[in-house]
């Protein structure tokens, strides 16, 4: 029932109004047929009529909006008749006592409008609700008739109205704010494959420009050896497959590790240390999961091949912030980040290449062998070693 009128392009909040209205719709108009039978029942046929009239006319907007999908004349119709057919029904019945306060249910109108509808437009349903209960008790000393009903059944009908618009009104907003909640963690669980925790809760918080220098980081590249003439060998579903094949393997470990990851750029994965997060070990640990990437890729085939990695490490400062408002995303910058680059791109395939200020935070805990200098631009020549393992 509630992928009647459903359209594909619909974003998720248009397809929660569709789908809420449609089921509350349903069993308005079962309720419409169950009022009316017990008016007719008690002697009451023309307040019997009214709300089995209603329901004829609900279940035919129903199937009007199945076919055509037009939900502003299904959405007015139903927040319409839902409006009158208790002022109508009420008059029919005598007043206020004799209808058992069944005007109660128009309340559902205007409530309807803030699920269904913009929220600008619900006070204006409000305010018609409020004036045919002010209308009513204008009327009332004029309707001085009474009706068959006898006082347990004006009592029973007290009852059910009550009980009914109360049901129907926690029903209603307990199934939106349920799906409201799946999609909010839907959409925080994304959030959070995108930024780390900590710049998620500032952006809910605060609007500021996010910008933090970390004193002491360390930050790793991964770049696949001739990954261009790879590509051009390979269908482009096999390429991505491969890719994520391998990325997705580095993203556990870098979970496993408790590290940031800051981004993919092509073939080259970027993970640091000791950001946003400062930790003391931060150099240890990310050598560590450079191991564990190490190992992994050199032991496994993707997709019957075999992929060779530069890896390169190097710590100190680094600036980490946010910058634009569409499509932002959480990144690095400084010379540290640019020697880790450098240590990467000036490696060789197959081993971990780090800097002085790596080897100097991790020797007494790693087994790294000396290799001389590597010419890094805007550095000059620059010490370098190669982590061998624990």
């Amino acid at each position: 029932m509630a992928r009647i009128g459903a359209d594909p392009n619909d974003d998720d909040d248009v397809k929660l109004q569709k789908s809420l209205l449609v089921l509350c719709s349903f069993p308005f108009a079962f309720a419409g047929i169950l009022w009316g039978l017990m008016y007719i029942l008690f002697g009451e046929k023309l307040a019997g009529m009214i709300p089995l009239s209603y329901s004829v006319v609900s279940l035919i907007s129903i199937i009007y909006f199945g076919l055509t999908r037009r939900f502003q004349i299904f959405r007015f119709s139903q927040l319409l008749l839902i409006l009158l057919l208790p002022f109508a029904l009420m008059l029919a019945l005598g007043g206020f006592v004799g209808g058992s306060s069944v005007i109660l249910w128009a309340l559902i109108s205007p409530l309807g409008a803030m699920l269904f509808d913009k929220p600008g437009h619900a006070p204006r349903w409000f305010m018609a609700f409020v004036f045919l209960v002010v209308l009513s008790g204008i009327l009332q000393p004029y309707l001085n008739w009474t009706n068959q009903l006898s006082p347990e059944q004006v009592t029973l009908f007290f009852v059910i109205n009550l009980a009914g618009v109360g049901a129907l009104i926690f029903s209603m907003v307990f199934y939106f704010v349920g799906k409201k909640n799946v999609f909010q963690a839907r959409s925080e669980a994304l959030l959070l494959n995108i930024l780390p925790k900590e710049i998620v809760a500032i952006l809910k918080e605060d609007h500021r420009t996010i910008a933090d220098h970390f004193e002491n980081a360390s930050i790793l590249f991964a770049d696949i050896v001739n990954f261009t003439p790879l590509s051009a060998t390979m269908r482009p579903s096999d390429l991505v497959e491969l890719l994520n094949e391998v990325f997705s393997k580095f993203d556990l470990l870098t979970e496993k590790y408790g590290l940031e990851k800051i981004k993919t750029i092509g073939d080259c994965y970027m993970v640091a240390s000791g950001v946003p997060r400062s930790r003391p070990d931060h150099a240890q640990v990310l050598t560590s999961m450079a191991i564990e990437m190490r190992d992994f890729v050199t032991q496994h085939d993707f997709l019957g091949h075999r992929l060779n990695f530069r890896i390169g490490i190097n710590s100190g400062p680094v600036i980490a912030g946010i910058i634009g408002h569409k499509k932002f995303s959480y990144d690095l910058w400084g010379d540290s980040v640019n020697t880790a680059s450098r240590m990467e791109s000036q490696g060789k395939q197959g081993v971990i290449q780090i800097s002085q200020a790596t080897y100097e935070l991790i020797k007494d805990d790693f087994d790294c062998e000396y290799q001389g200098t590597v010419n890094v631009k805007g550095k000059g020549e620059m010490n370098v070693w190669f982590v061998k393992g624990q």
